[in-house]
């Protein structure tokens, strides 16, 4: 059973930093595309950033590029999101999801659509005061 659990959340003013975790049990993150995703109170869910572990390819969405990294340690089973320049607008539930490592590709730029993702964890809050 693949379960993820996403951690790494919190409170931070604006131009800070966090790092979430997306932490696999059950199974070896290493074949897998790693999507982040999140959603504002109000607003549709939307895609942050998603990894092949396969492959070491990145994708991010147009809004975080150039603040957000994904990154993956297989040896520890988890895929990281280094958030950085933090902005009020990026205050969200954040959640990881696991599937097929060949949605995170060039083909489905900017980012694979959530609901291709079968494995789902629980998120984790972040708010950012201005």
């Amino acid at each position: 059973e693949v379960q993820l659990q996403a951690s790494g959340g919190g409170t931070v003013q604006a131009g800070g930093s966090l790092r979430l975790s997306c932490a696999g049990a059950g199974f070896g993150l290493d074949d897998y595309a790693i999507g982040w995703f999140r959603q504002a109170p109000g607003k549709e869910r939307e895609g942050v950033a998603c990894i092949s572990t396969r492959s070491g390819s990145t994708y991010y969405g147009d809004s975080m590029k150039g603040r957000f990294t994904i990154s993956a340690d297989n040896a520890k089973n988890t895929v990281y999101l280094q958030m950085n320049r933090l902005k009020p607008e990026d205050t969200a539930y954040y959640t990881c999801a696991a599937d097929n490592p060949r949605l995170c590709s060039s083909r489905y730029l900017p980012l694979p659509r959530a609901e291709w993702f079968g494995d789902w964890g629980q998120g984790t809050l972040v708010t950012v005061s201005s």
